[in-house]
């Protein structure tokens, strides 16, 4: 029953919905009625028609379930067919993120099924940098310049190709392939770790795209000289193909949505080509302080009220203030105001009231318990004028994730091209682009991490570090950034920054139908 409730609990936040214990009870009395239902498709389909009621608060009552409840006990078909108007949109919340690790022995993903406390112990921390460096191995071991035992000299200088543990350099000779964490184990030295042992690096190499910070995971080509590893070229591991990664490992539930059959994925294909009308509208820095960013936004939204078919979706990423919300920040009450404003002016466009949707992710300066990441949704005493107004707004976490269909989109709010670029080892090459934003995409696809920074410049939980993962690649990712207005397409994945809203006066109008990104301003 326990973990039923959990389960109840799980798929009710992630469609923005909280519950009251009434609420839960009648739920839990209506799940005891299918007793094979293992997948949770009676609760899914409750959901859905939940969501055509269109209630007036994201707090769901007995009443609002018992009725539902009552309407699909008195159709007879209405077990046979538990998706069949499934919603084209999915929350899912950074802490609701299922949590795998690699198993090296049994070749396998397994998931982590216990509780996990913020607070971890020392051996989280550990488990951090094995886990990611585990995830990366088992990618890597796929590709095809690492999986076979050798190849021809015209192709490389290199008698094979295998990776060797960074231990075995002490009693091997010549050039070898190497894999590990970059780390300053001693100030001025770097070295290179992987699960057997260390060894210090000359960084006098030919590099490839991206940055190379510490903490990220690289593949080293070179050969011991004096007790230092000479590094001839280095690059991040090689990016396999999505549909590659999910052919390996199917059966998983990465991205924290639940488990399609084949039959709705093919369905729910369908149905995202044919939504070429559905719009994301998506807006970074919105200062909530200020007039005159307030008016911009009235703007924005008149412009969309107007329009022949209103966004399914705005997305609005903090900083909601124009000023840190830390200890010394004493306008909260006015903030909360200001939140309550935000929702009358929603409520001021009809037709983007009754048919958008509205998720509100904190940015990195906004009120919270710390800046670690992941953050969680903005506090409930900030928004609570807003929810009075605007029921189906959703406040996630940052990062969140949305599915739209079979399609999955991950939304981070950080300043990250900054701090990347300033936590650079060395200047990143500008053989293949000179765009930062580009170098940014591959670091962070390379490395299935939204975030490979030092835990000292960016702090993360230690047991949900799993929730920055980029793996499998999703289809779009979105960094809400200070920095200019960008859009990059990189192997198979669409990645842009709709640029600071309250500087810029940018935004994005996304069709997730067809991955095609507008990049917008007034």
């Amino acid at each position: 029953m326990s973990s039923m409730r959990k389960k109840i609990q799980k798929k009710f936040k992630t469609r923005g919905y909280s519950l009251k214990i009434d609420a839960l009870n009648s739920i839990l009395a209506f799940a005891d009625q299918f007793p094979g239902d293992d997948e949770g498709e009676a609760i899914d389909l409750l959901l859905d028609h939940l969501q055509m009621e269109n209630l007036n608060s994201s707090v769901v009552d007995a009443e609002s379930v018992q009725g539902v409840i009552n309407l699909l006990l008195g159709a007879n078909d209405a077990a046979e067919e538990p998706t069949s108007n499934a919603s084209s949109l999915a929350f899912i919340d950074a802490f609701l993120v299922p949590k795998y690790r690699y198993d090296s022995v049994k070749k396998q993903f397994i998931e982590h099924t216990s509780s996990l406390p913020v607070h971890g112990e020392a051996s989280s921390k550990t488990e951090v940098y094995r886990e990611r460096f585990m995830l990366l191995l088992q990618r890597v071991s796929r590709a095809e310049l690492f999986s076979m035992p050798a190849f021809d000299a015209d192709k490389s200088q290199f008698d094979n190709s295998e990776i060797s543990p960074i231990q075995s350099l002490v009693v091997q000779i010549g050039r070898k392939w190497v894999m590990g964490v970059i780390s300053q184990l001693e100030d001025g030295h770097f070295y290179l770790e992987d699960l057997s042992a260390s060894v210090e690096i000359d960084f006098q190499y030919k590099i490839t795209t991206g940055f190379f910070t510490e903490n990220t995971i690289i593949l080293a080509e070179g050969e011991m000289q004096n007790g230092i590893f000479q590094v001839i070229t280095c690059g991040f591991p090689p990016l396999e193909d999505r549909d590659k990664t999910l052919n390996t490992h199917s059966g998983y539930d990465f991205f924290g949505n639940g488990m399609l059959t084949k039959e709705d994925r093919i369905r729910f294909a369908d149905l995202e080509r044919q939504a070429v009308n559905e719009t994301f509208v998506i807006l970074s820095d919105i200062w909530l302080d200020d007039e005159e960013v307030l008016g911009k936004l009235e703007k924005v939204l008149d412009g969309f009220e107007s329009v022949e078919v209103v966004p399914s979706l705005f997305v609005f990423m903090g900083n909601f203030s124009s000023h840190p919300c830390n200890s010394s920040f004493g306008s909260y009450p006015r903030l909360r105001k200001q939140f309550g404003k935000l929702g009358r002016m929603i409520g001021n466009h009809p037709r983007l009231k009754e048919s958008s949707r509205f998720l509100f992710i904190p940015g990195p300066d906004d009120a919270g318990p710390s800046t670690v990441l992941p953050r969680c949704g903005l506090p409930n005493s900030l928004t609570e004028e807003l929810r009075d107004v605007i029921p189906n707004a959703i406040f996630s976490s940052n990062p969140c994730r949305v599915k739209f269909y079979n399609q999955e989109i991950v939304f981070f709010r950080k300043n990250l091209l900054y701090q990347m670029r300033r936590s650079c080892l060395i200047p990143p090459s500008a053989e293949e682009t000179d765009d930062p934003f580009q170098h940014l995409v591959y670091t962070i696809t390379h490395q299935s991490h939204l975030c490979p920074l030092p835990l000292m410049v960016q702090p993360i939980i230690w047991n949900y570090d799993h929730s920055l993962r980029l793996y499998p690649t999703p289809h779009t990712i979105v960094l809400g950034d200070t920095s200019e207005q960008k859009v990059c397409k990189f192997g198979g994945t669409t990645c842009f920054n709709p640029g600071s809203f309250s500087t810029d006066s940018t935004f994005v109008a996304y069709r997730p139908s067809t991955q095609e990104v507008e990049l917008s301003g007034l």
